[in-house]
């Protein structure tokens, strides 16, 4: 009950871990085509809940797709994959974030979508530095040419907003995707293969002064290469390894070129974040 001082603004109602496991088969699919892509099927579900109810104006859909992988098993003609056993594929997860806005109306729709990837897990063993950074009284930090190099890379993409044609058939179900696809754009299904492998390609071959450099390269290729990527984002917690003291043993193991024993350090640890705009 109000008193005439406040009022609700805004509410937000939903569920929260809703986890769906599902054996899409041939047949299947021509039932639900967007199943298997996150974007498209997060855009189906939020159009539909603001189409098919009047109070409510504004969808947030959160899509994580989880890679599995058939097993591999011997046969009696070699090597081949199993019909129906898996294995989880590390804890990398596809994301994707996606609000369907009918504020201005139902029949004029604008969503917005941000996809990417979390807890990818890389390591390089050479061929990283941290040097030339600002120092004051205060640093303790020295400085080194050559050392491991780890992060588990979460990453984010924002693309422009998009407008999304209302549903015409009488359930609100039916969802319509462009005939022809712009590349670069949300409909785009090669973005999250090729974010990824811009990725992945730039932090192995790049022999990076930091990895707040190697994080402006990676970030800048993805948005030169996808048109309709308006921002892009990452967070790299680095995954320390110390070289151990081995001089006890006579053995040279804190010169980085010698280094052969590390100790993985999980705590304290520097959390590298930045975004990166299209101009």
């Amino acid at each position: 009950m109000s008193d005439g001082t406040s009022f609700p603004s805004s509410a937000r109602y939903g569920k929260d871990k809703v986890r769906v496991f599902r054996v899409v088969r041939e047949d299947i699919v021509k039932l639900s085509p967007h199943v298997l892509i996150p974007e498209r099927f997060a855009l189906h579900l939020g159009t539909h809940l603001v189409s098919e109810y009047p109070h409510i104006h504004k969808a947030f859909v959160a899509v994580e797709l989880l890679p599995w992988s058939r097993i591999p098993v011997s046969g009696d003609q070699g090597p081949r994959e199993h019909p129906h056993a898996f294995i989880r594929d590390g804890d990398e997860k596809r994301i994707v974030k996606v609000e369907v806005d009918a504020s201005k109306g139902k029949d004029k729709l604008i969503a917005s979508v941000t996809a990417g990837l979390s807890d990818l897990l890389v390591l390089k063993t050479t061929e990283s530095a941290l040097m030339g950074f600002v120092r004051d009284k205060y640093t303790t930090l020295k400085e080194i040419d050559d050392r491991i190099l780890s992060t588990s890379i979460d990453l984010s993409y924002k693309f422009s907003p998009v407008e999304i044609p209302k549903p015409t058939d009488a359930d609100v179900e039916q969802f319509a995707v462009p005939v022809e696809i712009t590349p670069g754009s949300v409909w785009d299904t090669s973005v999250a293969i090729n974010a990824r492998k811009m990725t992945l390609d730039t932090f192995a071959s790049d022999n990076s002064a930091s990895i707040q450099a190697t994080l402006y390269r990676m970030a800048r290729l993805i948005i030169a290469q996808n048109a309709h990527v308006q921002t892009v984002s990452y967070a790299l917690p680095n995954k320390h390894y110390i070289p151990v003291d081995m001089g006890y043993l006579g053995v040279e193991n804190l010169v980085s070129a010698q280094a052969e024993v590390f100790m993985p350090i999980a705590a304290p640890s520097g959390l590298i974040t930045a975004t990166v705009s299209r101009k």
